[in-house]
């Protein structure tokens, strides 16, 4: 299997993984906008349009967790593209690190939400989406140092704007559409996975995509080893 995985061309493994992570970023925005405030953790457009909404006051849109998403995501933007800033290959050690440490943050918060079962308080929301907002953060800025055409892993704007512009109803330039397709494809379905999951409890989506994450950095760094050996980068 490790063959297998290590045999695959670097530009398609990272493919994979960056549609694996779009599909946890669906099940994290499902989980907060329908169970933990209406906040979205990956989607920060999202977030921004609710805060332009709620200041005019009258909607019953929240504001502080928004808010603190946003500076969250912020904040772990900043931490990836620090901890990235010498890295020359598209996937090294301190990518998988970064990976590493979004899905513990995740599994902890799904494991909070568990533990916290019904009684989540609005305290308690607003910390676990701005600490899942952190993570998210993280994940978006070691996925545009891999830079995957179209994939973001937390949005697809643009790669909705691509499929439709290269279209034959557009440009009719062709190419990336089945990359792109995919790409929104699968943030459907997470968002769909996570809606589901908040059913039983809000902690298992958060846990369920932690555990997704991590998966991806372990076949990362198995597919990375293969290609240059245990040295660090």
């Amino acid at each position: 299997m490790t063959a297998r995985l290590r045999a695959v061309p670097a530009t398609t493994m990272h493919l994979w993984l960056m549609l694996l992570l779009t599909f946890t970023t669906g099940i994290n925005d499902a989980v907060g906008y329908l169970g933990l405030d209406r906040v979205f953790t990956g989607n920060m457009t999202g977030n921004v349009v609710v805060l332009g909404m709620a200041v005019v006051g009258g909607s019953g849109l929240p504001v502080l967790g928004p808010a603190l998403a946003l500076v969250g995501f912020l904040v772990g933007a900043a931490i990836g593209g620090r901890a990235l800033r010498r890295a020359t290959a598209a996937w090294t050690g301190v990518t998988t690190t970064l990976f590493g440490v979004v899905a513990l943050i995740m599994v902890v918060l799904g494991v909070v939400g568990l533990v916290a079962e019904d009684d989540l308080g609005h305290a308690l929301m607003v910390t676990l989406t701005t600490a899942a907002a952190v993570a998210m953060g993280i994940q978006a800025a070691a996925a545009r140092h891999i830079a995957v055409k179209d994939v973001t892993t937390v949005v697809v704007t643009s790669t909705l704007t691509g499929l439709a512009a290269d279209s034959f109803l557009g440009a009719a330039k062709g190419g990336g559409t089945a990359r792109r397709f995919v790409a929104v494809a699968v943030l459907l379905l997470g968002a769909a996975l996570g809606a589901l999951l908040l059913k039983a409890d809000v902690g298992w989506g958060l846990l369920v995509a932690g555990v997704i994450i991590a998966a991806a950095a372990l076949v990362g760094e198995t597919h990375r080893r293969g290609d240059h050996g245990s040295v660090a980068e």
